[in-house]
């Protein structure tokens, strides 16, 4: 096998020089669509017949920046439709990404310990040329764990405005509890790459929902303290006192970065509860 981190920067590097791939993204929806349609071929067809399809930057399982990759137990590439004549054959296994995250030892063992899952980490996004939260479907077939990622880019305080809108116009409508189902779904339309709402009953003081981690629903949130000492919560019930809308900053761990960034929410309060949506500042 070749040698480590450095030639898999340069694949990634003489992949940008050369064009290669559209300028279009990649949406999670296509994503997934080319990672089952992926997992179907190689259990049809065997590792080795897939290995050339995927590895063909030309086929059908390369489309706009996705493409699918394949790599071994022990972390060494077998197909990749970035960059297959550099990074067929590199060992990865001990690769991190620009946050630190050993991303293809934990792809290996999610794949091993659940047979599928998701990935989340930071990577060169070859149209962008910038680095990038990036999120991989990832699964078993056979020895071989396949994976198929896309960019999930930050939202903006436009992004979690319009999003608190409609989670408010949401409870109006439906009802707060409809709503609190709603926000709780991970796979529905309050939750958006690094948004997703929250809602805090003003009665008891506890979650009735949160997006990106339901198993706090009905747990204490106005003792919560961000990783400053701010008890943040608290501070959003007092800002809102007024019945106005209010902005919270606090320091919060980012889902999709799996970092602890600076944070701003948004915060309003509807049928008995505070609502709210916040977003990561770079």
């Amino acid at each position: 096998m070749k040698p480590a981190r450095h030639l898999l920067a340069a694949a990634l590097a003489a992949s940008l020089a050369t064009g290669a791939f559209a300028a279009d993204r990649g949406t999670p929806r296509e994503a997934r669509a080319l990672f089952d349609q992926a997992i179907k071929y190689m259990q049809a067809n065997g590792p080795e017949r897939s290995f050339v399809a995927f590895n063909n930057q030309k086929g059908k399982f390369v489309s706009k920046d996705l493409y699918v990759f394949v790599i071994d137990n022990q972390g060494a590439y077998h197909a990749s439709g970035a960059a297959p004549e550099a990074l067929v054959g590199l060992n990865v296994l001990g690769t991190t990404d620009a946050a630190g995250n050993p991303l293809f030892k934990d792809m290996i063992d999610i794949s091993v310990r659940n047979g599928e899952g998701q990935v989340r980490y930071m990577w060169l996004n070859r149209k962008t040329n910038h680095v990038e939260p990036k999120v991989s479907f990832v699964g078993k077939v056979n020895d071989y764990v396949l994976g198929v990622g896309y960019f999930a880019p930050r939202s903006t305080a436009a992004d979690a405005q319009k999003m608190l809108t409609r989670a408010i116009a949401y409870a109006k409508t439906e009802g707060i509890e409809k709503a609190n189902t709603a926000f709780n779904d991970r796979h529905g339309v309050f939750v958006q790459n690094d948004l997703y709402v929250f809602a805090v009953d003003l009665a008891s003081g506890n979650f009735n929902a949160m997006g990106m981690n339901p198993t706090l629903t009905g747990k204490d949130a106005v003792g919560i303290t961000d990783a400053e000492g701010h008890a943040i919560v608290k501070e959003m019930i007092d800002k809102t006192a007024s019945g106005e809308e209010a902005v919270v900053d606090y320091v919060w761990r980012n889902p999709v970065t799996n970092a602890v960034e600076k944070k701003r929410s948004y915060v309003r309060r509807e049928g008995g509860a505070l609502i709210g949506v916040g977003y990561y500042q770079e």
